[in-house]
């Protein structure tokens, strides 16, 4: 595989030359860039997948919800439907994604709508739901909005600096992307990530200018869903694990460290489980003599899996800050709302 992505290296030469152009019709204003009068804080990163977008996602929404009526518009991705769709109770995940129906069943008290097309379903999302502060999911590239705040993600084990163009590597674009940003979060950290550690990362990344934090991923301790066991419990049982997400491994490390004896049925990201392969899959867990046995899946797996098997559990997880920088980067965003609240 790797050396395919060398021998495809002249492509990448030409991705670069082409996303590089975009961007800049759009900061010399040849393409236009609509601004709202309203916070729009836009999450995303310059990798490919598995960064920790929709995790950060939720932490803005506990950090703003009590005090704001706060909107999430997303592209919805690999759903059904087209155009706007603002989300309600009858909806699926093959309807309006897996992501945006996770924000909506996990958060009541805010509106939840998909649109490939930002601009329009931001105006939309005002016209109907008179929000305060709209976040942007997965929207760095998505450059016909302004946002008032740009949230830029990369993962601790592949960061951006460290990679390179589609297809070669991994990046959307050019890694100087990274100069639209207000802040870099490093994602998916070791909790044990010491000070010399992050110096060094922020050595790599000083060349931006940006306040950098570290975040890492805590799990919950206990499981949602069928089966709401204690996670220090889960050794004592059979666990078949199903994931579609772009990366599993620090769950699967996870449970390696928990000492859980799970076998692991792995599926692409975003991933639409058919009848055949639910059937194969019940058949699967039936099939383990165990009287204490389980189905584990993630939160963005569970919103496809629920009432489609007998049961079924998920692990919740939560960005956690490392150190106390969550306390400098939650005034920030708070500073940044009240700044920026619509005339």
């Amino acid at each position: 595989m790797k050396l395919v992505r060398f021998l495809l290296f002249p492509l990448a030469v030409l991705y670069d030359l082409i996303t590089s152009i975009r961007n800049f019709f759009f900061d010399v204003g040849i393409f236009k860039q609509t601004t709202f009068k309203m916070p729009v804080i836009v999450v995303g990163n310059l990798s490919v997948g598995g960064t920790g977008k929709t995790p950060q996602i939720e932490y803005l929404v506990r950090l703003l919800k009590d005090a704001h009526k706060v909107a999430i518009l997303s592209r919805g991705y690999k759903r059904k439907t087209e155009g706007f769709v603002m989300l309600n109770e009858t909806h699926s995940a093959e309807d309006v994604g897996d992501e945006p129906l996770q924000f909506y069943k996990k958060f009541k008290k805010i509106n939840v709508a998909v649109d490939a097309n930002r601009v329009e379903g931001i105006k939309k999302i005002i016209a109907t739901k008179s929000p305060e502060i709209i976040l942007l999911d997965d929207a760095f590239q998505h450059r016909k909005v302004k946002g008032s705040f740009y949230i830029l993600l990369t993962k601790y084990n592949n960061l951006f600096v460290d990679d390179f163009l589609l297809p070669t590597g991994n990046l959307r674009e050019n890694r100087s992307g990274a100069n639209r940003a207000d802040v870099i979060v490093v994602t998916k950290c070791p909790k044990e990530l010491d000070k010399n550690q992050q110096e060094n990362i922020k050595k790599k990344l000083q060349k931006y200018k940006k306040e950098i934090y570290f975040t890492t991923i805590s799990y919950a301790e206990k499981l949602s869903g069928s089966r709401q066991i204690l996670i220090e419990e889960l050794k004592d049982y059979q666990v078949l694990l199903v994931t579609g997400i772009a990366n599993p491994k620090p769950l699967t490390d996870f449970l390696s460290d928990k000492k859980v004896n799970y076998q692991h049925l792995k599926f692409a990201d975003h991933h639409h489980f058919s009848s055949t392969e639910i059937n194969a899959i019940q058949q699967k867990f039936d099939a383990i003599n165990s009287n204490r046995k389980i189905i584990l899946t993630t939160e963005k797996d569970f919103v496809r899996l629920e009432g489609r098997l007998n049961e079924v559990s998920f692990l919740g997880i939560e960005t956690t800050f490392l150190d106390v920088t969550s306390t400098s980067f939650n005034l920030l965003i708070k500073s940044h709302v009240q700044q920026n609240q619509r005339c």
